[in-house]
């Protein structure tokens, strides 16, 4: 692995898989609380988010402790940037602080790679722009084989803003190393062609009903209003095509079962009756979104 996690994109296989297999350990037993581990003791995480967060900054900070680090989290409200100070500066201001590691969310795409290439400090990307959320996809895949044995041969539906989403184009690099069938699917301006291109064995439909047709997995998105520049969907327009309900799931295989990064939009993207079901794999997302990040800030901040 690189000094830090900057994207998918930049991991092997092989390195993915460890990932995955260690963050297995971290999930605690049922109904069992996760005892503390001195593993990263002494070391200082930052946690520098640019951007509004609850299930990745939250996740990295209970990760952190649980590994024994400590951890100061940082908005940009909070900072000396809503005071004008440049970006470049505020960098060089926590570098001398001299922390261990900088986990660092942004609007721009390619703000950790700038951050990574002026300090010395290795930088965990959790979230730059619509380019990649590196993190997100670890836990999906965790998630994933938590109800199925491999990666291998799954079809995965993708449905939602697909081309402003960094999940989906994190989840796109790693699945398409395991030889899923991805398929995505939304409205024409919120799934251009083009995406295809990203990797291998990813299609378009534009018909929901049809992506999700003998789907093994249904990843909804959320559609991020902030960052669109189309056209705006009425949420009940967008609903009535691209929202996921009950029938839906008729037609996927059997054992399906539903995912979502959040925050969900009920009555937009999904039903109540769906994200509330025993399909639905949400919640579990969430707790190993702690799990997959302990395996990621142990194997960066103890090689």
């Amino acid at each position: 692995m690189p000094a830090g996690l900057l994207g998918i994109e930049d991991l092997s296989r092989e390195e993915i898989e460890a990932i995955l297999t260690r963050a297995k350990d971290f999930q605690p037993e049922q109904r069992h609380t996760f005892k503390k581990m001195d593993t990263l003791k002494g070391k200082m995480v930052v946690l520098l988010f640019f951007e509004a967060s609850t299930r990745t900054r939250t996740s990295f900070e209970i990760a952190a402790k649980r590994l024994g680090a400590d951890s100061v989290s940082i908005t940009a409200a909070g900072s000396s940037i809503s005071k004008g100070e440049s970006l470049v500066d505020t960098l060089n201001t926590l570098a001398a602080m001299r922390p261990n590691a900088i986990v660092m969310r942004h609007a721009s795409s390619g703000a950790p790679h700038f951050l990574a290439r002026h300090l010395d400090i290795p930088i965990i990307n959790a979230g730059d722009g619509a380019h990649e959320h590196p993190t997100q996809a670890l836990l999906d895949a965790r998630t994933i084989l938590d109800r199925k044995e491999t990666l291998e041969g799954l079809r995965v539906a993708i449905i939602g803003d697909i081309d402003h989403s960094r999940v989906a184009r994190s989840n796109i690099h790693l699945l398409s190393r395991f030889g899923v069938d991805i398929v995505l699917c939304g409205p024409p301006p919120l799934a251009p062609p083009e995406l295809a291109k990203i990797a291998p064995g990813v299609t378009i439909e534009y018909d929901m009903r049809k992506a999700i047709r003998d789907a093994d997995v249904i990843m909804m998105l959320r559609v991020q209003l902030e960052r669109q520049h189309e056209t705006n969907f009425p949420r009940a327009e967008y609903f009535s095509f691209y929202g996921l309900e009950l029938n839906h799931l008729e037609l996927a295989k059997p054992e399906v079962f539903v995912m979502h990064p959040g925050p969900i939009n009920r009555g937009r993207e999904i039903s109540s009756e769906v994200a509330d079901s025993q399909r639905s794999m949400i919640l579990n997302q969430v707790e190993n979104g702690v799990a997959v990040r302990m395996a990621v800030l142990e194997r960066i901040l103890s090689a």
